[in-house]
């Protein structure tokens, strides 16, 4: 009888760390539309270098839109890649900016975005540049939520 304990006991375990890893460490991956911003009061609020959390603005912060706080709270570490343009065009273009970069969720858009993702760039005509793109976001860490 007390092998049959055990090796339930064991079974039930397996299980249940099964479920904590694939629920807690498995990468989510999704694609979201992008666009760039500055710290610029005319693309921000009246603190365009104070993020939503109260951080500094500076390369590798995100916002994302409302909707994505849930599947992103802030603190959220993320891997971007880039799938071009809506259209299909200048994939991988800017690439060059994500490869070595954990992006961190720490501001917000406006209400009125949906299913968005803005990145800050440290100069106007890099936005600019960049535009409106596709972007593969795969989650390394989930924030404090």
């Amino acid at each position: 009888m007390r092998w049959f304990i055990h090796t339930n006991l064991a079974v039930l375990f397996t299980f249940a760390a099964m479920w904590v890893f694939s629920s807690a460490w498995a990468a989510s991956t999704f694609v979201v539309t992008s666009t760039a911003y500055t710290s610029s009061v005319r693309e921000t609020d009246s603190t365009p270098f104070i993020t939503a959390t109260g951080a500094r603005t500076r390369f590798g912060i995100v916002a994302v839109s409302r909707d994505l706080l849930p599947t992103l709270p802030y603190g959220s570490q993320v891997r971007l890649e880039d799938l071009g343009t809506p259209s299909g065009r200048g994939r991988g273009q800017f690439n060059y900016l994500f490869r070595n970069t954990i992006f961190v969720v720490e501001d917000t858009m406006n209400r009125r975005f949906r299913w968005r993702m803005d990145i800050w760039m440290p100069n106007r005509t890099t936005a600019i540049s960049f535009g409106v793109r596709k972007l593969r976001v795969t989650v390394v860490r989930l924030g404090r939520g």
